[in-house]
């Protein structure tokens, strides 16, 4: 095999690459490092705005995989109508689990024990005292129960959580219990202490969390985005947030980056954090793994994982 296989990675930091493709590193640059038209097997650039990913390929006509490096695709999608019929898009599932799922703990134990006011006052030389909830014996709601879905309730059953509540878009039983189709999340929602939204952004989810679900939350609960900003209807939620009713912690915004002087910034009951999920020190040697695995397969003729679509079935 002769064709290009393009890597936001340098391919000498990457061990174990099959022999055969010509690689060619590739990270958003401005100058493309060679004809994108001979490129086979192209990985998109990671935590890179949309424009940039999808730029190369209206050219990439030889193109057969498209390999995301992160779990979401929908930072791809503007450019699939570009492709042609037959190439198969490949997502990140298994790289960013355990990263995403740590965050969500701590976005989680940080709101309900009060850390940022207690750094707030620490600043200011301040003994912050005073109760606060716990995470023990707090039903918590899984919007969005895939693989980082089932890695999120992996660490909640340690803090000795109420049971745990599985939503995905359709019906089905895990080892841990029943998940819940979306059509019954309206009745789900005033159960849940906190809720946590792990969905990816499709039609059906865009927008999912409006006025309407904000008003099913019980008084007091958390809601906890560790998907993407559109998941969530930004006034609603800001409504919700100014009345005191309900409280908040973002690790996506709807606008991204939220620019200086939103609302966001200062709304009571929130906490937020710049999309940090995914990019950790557990990232690299995961995308490694899965580009040599993956690689590998398309070397071989076998079949590749995490295949999301195939362009033009």
């Amino acid at each position: 095999m002769t064709a290009d296989v393009w890597l936001p990675i340098p391919p000498d930091e990457i061990e174990g690459l099959p022999e055969g493709p010509a690689y060619r590193h590739w990270d958003g640059e401005e100058t493309f490092p060679a004809d994108p038209a001979d490129c086979a097997f192209y990985v998109v650039p990671y935590m890179r705005p949309s424009a940039v990913g999808v730029r190369p390929l209206p050219e990439m006509r030889s193109v057969q995989v498209v390999q995301t490096l992160s779990a979401g695709i929908d930072h791809v999608e503007p450019g699939l109508g570009h492709l042609p019929a037959g190439v198969r898009l490949c997502n990140a599932r298994g790289v960013h689990e355990a990263s995403t799922a740590e965050l969500t703990l701590a976005l989680v134990l940080a709101s309900l024990r009060g850390i940022p006011d207690f750094v707030r006052a620490q600043d200011h030389g301040e003994w912050l005292g005073g109760f606060r909830p716990a995470l023990a014996d707090r039903t918590v709601l899984i919007v969005g129960y895939g693989s980082i879905g089932a890695a999120i309730e992996d660490r909640l059953v340690p803090f000795e959580v109420a049971p745990v509540v599985r939503v995905a878009r359709s019906a089905r039983t895990t080892a841990r219990g029943p998940v819940h189709p979306l059509t019954e999340l309206p009745a789900l929602l005033p159960r849940a202490d906190v809720v946590i939204l792990s969905t990816p952004l499709t039609e059906a989810t865009r927008g999912l969390v409006d006025a309407e679900f904000l008003a099913r939350m019980k008084d007091g609960a958390l809601l906890v985005n560790v998907a993407r900003g559109p998941v969530v209807d930004t006034k609603a939620l800001l409504a919700e947030l100014e009345s005191g009713r309900l409280t908040a912690a973002l690790d996506v915004t709807d606008p991204e980056p939220l620019p200086p002087g939103h609302p966001l910034w200062h709304a009571p009951g929130i906490v937020v954090s710049p999309h940090a999920g995914g990019p950790t020190s557990a990232f690299l040697p995961r995308a490694k793994r899965l580009l040599v695995d993956q690689l590998t397969r398309f070397v071989n003729r076998e079949p590749l994982r995490n295949v999301i679509l195939t362009t033009g079935a």
